[in-house]
């Protein structure tokens, strides 16, 4: 499918956020998905795949959450621990309220766009976005009407803003899908989530797919799983098409 393509400049109460846009060279207007990044941050490889989520009749946006920053590339490819060092100084700039923020000024730039149909969105998130995209679905629940998380983290803490205090809020339906192998999610806290998500009858679905690890679903790494990954694709398809469609 033909698609138009654009890197514009989102307004938000920081100033402007570069993010890349993609929908079907098609009249009308589709559905929208925001697609929040992970740790490596904004890369081709991303663009990638917010291609194919605009190749099936959605409008996506694909933010660079590095903004504040100044301009930040990282080689993913030649990742070593130099490297390790700066991209999670990077991540962990980043808070709940920062992303919380951009989000609203995400919301006002797709309800200007002729080509993004009004009303209810979507987003997707990996890594340290699985917080980004729950905490999201809290504080707009209005607007966000399903939600995807891939291995995220941070999602249940001990935290005052942690993300899983706002399901009373939500009114989305989510799915998560996290990795076997995960030194960044201990299985406690998955368990946690679902007792979380159980408490306040969310909509949800959780898996843990046999011979996964942090990154599946990336067709890049080394830890591509492309069976897995193909499942959480379709998995996140069902729940767009549901929703918003």
């Amino acid at each position: 499918m033909a698609l138009v393509e654009n890197f514009v400049n989102v307004p938000t109460q920081y100033g402007l956020m570069p993010s890349f846009t993609a929908h079907p060279d098609l009249p009308g207007r589709f559905p929208a998905i925001i697609f929040y990044m992970d740790a490596p941050g904004y890369r081709e490889e991303l663009c990638n795949m917010a291609r194919r989520i605009a190749s099936r009749g959605y409008y996506c946006i694909l933010p660079d959450m590095y903004y504040r920053l100044g301009t930040i590339r990282f080689d993913v490819a030649r990742r070593d621990d130099n490297m390790t060092v700066a991209l999670l100084a990077a991540a962990k700039h980043l808070d709940n309220k920062m992303v919380a923020d951009d989000t609203a000024g995400l919301l006002a730039y797709i309800d200007a766009q002729d080509a993004a149909a009004p009303g209810k969105v979507g987003c997707v998130g990996h890594c340290m976005s699985g917080r980004f995209v729950t905490t999201a679905a809290g504080l707009y629940p209005t607007r966000f009407a399903a939600v995807g998380s891939l291995y995220g983290v941070g999602i249940v803490t001990d935290e005052a803003d942690s993300p899983h205090l706002l399901f009373d809020r939500v009114q989305a339906e989510f799915f998560y899908s996290f990795a076997e192998v995960d030194a960044h999610v201990p299985d406690k806290a998955i368990e946690d989530l679902k007792a979380a998500l159980k408490q306040h009858n969310v909509r949800a679905t959780v898996e843990v797919p046999s011979g996964t690890q942090h990154g599946y679903q990336f067709a890049e790494r080394p830890v591509y799983a492309p069976i897995q990954a193909e499942h959480a694709w379709e998995r996140l398809f069902d729940l767009w098409e549901r929703n918003l469609k």
